[in-house]
């Protein structure tokens, strides 16, 4: 039987300087619901002293340490399947939750139906909006994932679904998490992983939220990434995206995404942007396990009739919005 309370689970990696800046507003934001709580810091293979600052400083807080680099949701999984409390919060170590937090997201799990739902991400030393609720966009058939909104006029008493939840400042039912088998290793070592969770639960009929009054505050890097860097993070941003329409589209759909596909390609061929070609070698390479990610989402819900498509689950969000002035950024 799962406990009532709230499990954090922070992945980590050379986060040192970070942490004293983030656990003491997560303490206050915990303590502020009168529940129990546990946070776990899974720490993928750091360099620097986290652990041992958090084992010297924080001695209640779970540290699961890893000694081999594997990336967000190998990490993240870690985590969640040594939780024990109803609800997940999934925290970036450079976030920062404000005190009513909790209080404000918790109630959306009075409804059944929920898997999760998120704040508003500011700047950390500003209130620049960097997140809001996810809008679902497409680019012909290709999905985009970049797409955010705010409400002009918002009311504490309404609810705005939005398409995906962010990694970095998601409650999240544990129960459903568990039943949808955590995050997809396969998009390791980052990128898109949270989108095609939070996919996975609207295609079985859960509902994912934005709460524009929950605020946290996220620093943004201030690290110079080299050339190689930069394209290395783009070449793993494409192939993710890949990994996502192949698993979540099918029939009419996923042959115009194929010619999309195609087309894409030979545009780049003749920019000479070649690093989305090695995107694409990296995609086809991994077909089988892209197709075992696949039969592994389909032997989830053999037994329910009434899987969701990726256009019904666009169309729901963007009918519950034709009446609400939003920002679109």
């Amino acid at each position: 039987m799962i406990t009532h309370g709230i499990s954090v689970i922070i992945p980590n990696f050379n986060g040192r300087l970070l942490l004293p800046q983030i656990i003491p507003p997560l303490l206050i934001a915990l303590k502020n619901i009168s529940t129990a709580y546990e946070i776990i810091v899974a720490d993928d293979c750091s360099t620097d002293d986290s652990v041992q600052y958090l084992r010297q400083h924080y001695k209640e807080i779970i540290v699961l340490q890893d000694q081999i680099n594997k990336g967000f949701a190998p990490t993240m999984n870690k985590g969640i399947y040594t939780s024990k409390y109803k609800y997940l919060l999934f925290l970036n170590s450079d976030v920062k939750l404000s005190p009513d937090y909790f209080v404000l997201l918790l109630k959306y799990f009075d409804n059944p139906d929920t898997f999760g739902v998120m704040g508003r991400i500011i700047g950390w030393d500003d209130d620049n909006i960097q997140d809001g609720g996810k809008y679902p966009y497409f680019h012909g058939v290709k999905i985009k994932t970049s797409g955010n909104y705010v409400p002009m006029h918002p009311s504490r008493e309404e609810k705005f679904y939005s398409m995906y939840l962010s990694g970095a400042n998601a409650l999240v039912s544990r129960e459903k998490v568990i039943q949808l088998n955590g995050f997809d290793e396969i998009f390791a070592p980052y990128y898109v992983e949270d989108y095609e969770l939070s996919l996975r639960a609207w295609r079985l009929g859960w509902k994912c939220y934005y709460e524009h009054f929950a605020v946290c505050r996220h620093r943004t890097s201030t690290s110079i990434k080299t050339k190689n860097k930069k394209k290395y993070i783009e070449i793993i941003y494409n192939r993710n995206k890949m990994y996502l329409h192949a698993i979540h589209l099918s029939g009419g759909t996923k042959v115009l995404w194929y010619l999309q596909l195609m087309g894409e390609m030979l545009i780049r061929i003749f920019t000479f942007r070649f690093h989305y070609l090695k995107a694409v070698f990296l995609f086809l390479r991994n077909a089988k396990e892209v197709a075992a990610s696949r039969n592994k989402f389909s032997a989830l819900f053999q037994n329910i009739h009434d899987i969701k498509s990726v256009k019904e689950v666009v169309k729901i969000i963007r009918s519950s919005l034709e009446k609400v002035q939003i920002m679109k950024f």
